[in-house]
């Protein structure tokens, strides 16, 4: 008898891998658009010529089934069964349906669990997955009788029950694969047999393109539920790990800004109120900083402003807030007047620039316009965007000389500084609204 004829599109690490497969059991075509591969190869680029086969596999990206059956189905014929090998089933069997409807060609749904790397040493006891689908028996019990003959695992699946076990078996591994590529996980002369084993799941699963491990992510419609389990899992976990109290006989709080701001202010007036007398402040001068520090376990409760009834809302708290989880303890607002103010040893004549929060900048805009116009306005980097930061550096000839600090009244008696303006805010009702956080 003469051999089944089959064609693999597409020529891949997978499609290499099936042609090892079937190749001393059938004759086999590659199809390629362009011829790429060595000549030893069966390849064509004639698609007409492809068609001439009884059976198709498509061994192509995920994210190109659709628009290759799109571009192939005017050479189906009814003789045909085609046969995708894709990591996911639910698609291709909608894609199947959608472009053989009034037709009589063939489908049959598979997916072999196995790969280049699972498969150097054989294929014996390898797992795949194959569904009858638009098959008829006698085609369905020949490609499973063949799997068998390659001492392959057969697990006959519907579309849906094996995107849902794949999501969190194969998506799982490749995305902990991918994570631990991204966390840059290497040897060491330690490593135990887990940690050997997390490591060739990171060398195998990253073996494969970036492209299947997007389109396993993204057209398994069960990978973004375990995406999302995974990402709860972890934080329960890491919060678990964390003290309940960073210090038993304080209470840390660590706040935007530094000694003497408005931020610190804020926390007294909460604590004054609540009666709390056992507590630590940590300056950490940005929100980011108070939020990352929560993260981490180094601190109780972080404190920031959030919006202004003048200024808007805080920039840099808005932008910290979408990289951190926490819990809104107390929501308080305070009175806020800023003041502008210099080194006692510099002539007033010699000051040109206004440093300050750009939200302070926000909330004196129009006087600031209508009485400092020549004036360059200045907020600082990194920690320095905190006035009370500048202001120390200030009293400390860490700033420019020409400078004036606008700010609270505090900075000026805690640093001596002369007061050359007062309630500069724009609006008299300037009221700064804070919230106190925890994990």
């Amino acid at each position: 008898m003469n051999k089944k004829t089959v064609t693999i599109i597409g020529f891949g690490r997978f499609g290499k891998t099936l042609y090892q497969l079937i190749k001393d059991d059938f004759d086999v075509t590659i199809y390629q658009r362009q011829k790429k591969e060595e000549i030893n190869f069966p390849i064509t680029t004639d698609l007409q010529k492809a068609y001439e086969s009884e059976a198709i596999f498509y061994a192509i990206p995920i994210e190109a089934f659709e628009s290759v059956i799109i571009q192939h189905k005017k050479f189906f014929r009814p003789e045909h069964v085609l046969i995708d090998v894709l990591a996911v089933k639910a698609y291709p069997a909608r894609i199947f349906k959608k472009h053989l409807f009034g037709t009589k060609t063939q489908a049959l749904l598979t997916h072999p669990i196995f790969g280049p790397d699972s498969s150097k040493n054989g294929f014996a006891n390898l797992t795949i997955v194959v569904n009858k689908f638009l098959a008829n028996d006698e085609t369905y019990q020949f490609w499973k009788n063949y799997f068998e003959s390659k001492q392959l695992r057969v697990i006959e699946l519907s579309a849906e029950e094996h995107d849902r076990l794949s999501a969190n078996s194969l998506g799982l591994a490749h995305f902990i694969g991918r994570l631990l590529d991204e966390f840059n996980m290497q040897p060491t002369p330690i490593d135990t047999v887990g940690a050997t084993k997390l490591l060739e799941v990171k060398e195998q699963t990253c073996n494969d393109t970036w492209e299947l491990f997007m389109n396993m992510q993204h057209y398994n419609p069960h990978t973004k539920d375990m995406r999302i389990k995974l990402g709860e899992a972890y934080d329960k976990l890491y919060n678990q790990l964390l003290p309940e109290r960073v210090d038993s006989h304080h209470f840390v709080y660590g706040i935007q800004g530094g000694i003497g701001s408005f931020n610190e202010e804020a926390l007294m007036h909460y604590l004054t109120q609540k009666k709390i007398t056992d507590y630590k402040i940590e300056y950490l001068y940005t929100t980011e900083k108070v939020l990352r520090n929560l993260h981490e376990g180094n601190i109780d409760f972080g404190l920031f402003a959030i919006t202004n009834s003048t200024g808007g809302l805080v920039e840099e708290t808005m932008q910290a807030l979408t990289k951190y989880q926490c819990t809104i303890v107390q929501d308080f607002q305070i009175l806020i007047k800023h003041f502008l103010m210099k080194q006692k040893d510099v002539p007033a004549e010699e000051i040109d620039t206004i440093m300050a929060h750009p939200q302070v900048l926000k909330q004196c805009e129009q006087t600031l316009a209508e009485k400092y116009t020549h004036f360059k306005l200045i907020s600082g980097t990194g920690d320095l965007v905190d006035t009370a930061k500048a202001a120390e550096q200030l009293a400390k000839k860490k700033l420019s000389n020409n400078i004036a600090i606008l700010g609270p009244l505090t900075l000026a008696k805690r640093y001596h500084f002369d007061v050359l303006d007062e309630n500069l805010q724009d609006k008299k009702d300037n009221y700064t609204r804070f919230l106190l956080v925890k994990r």
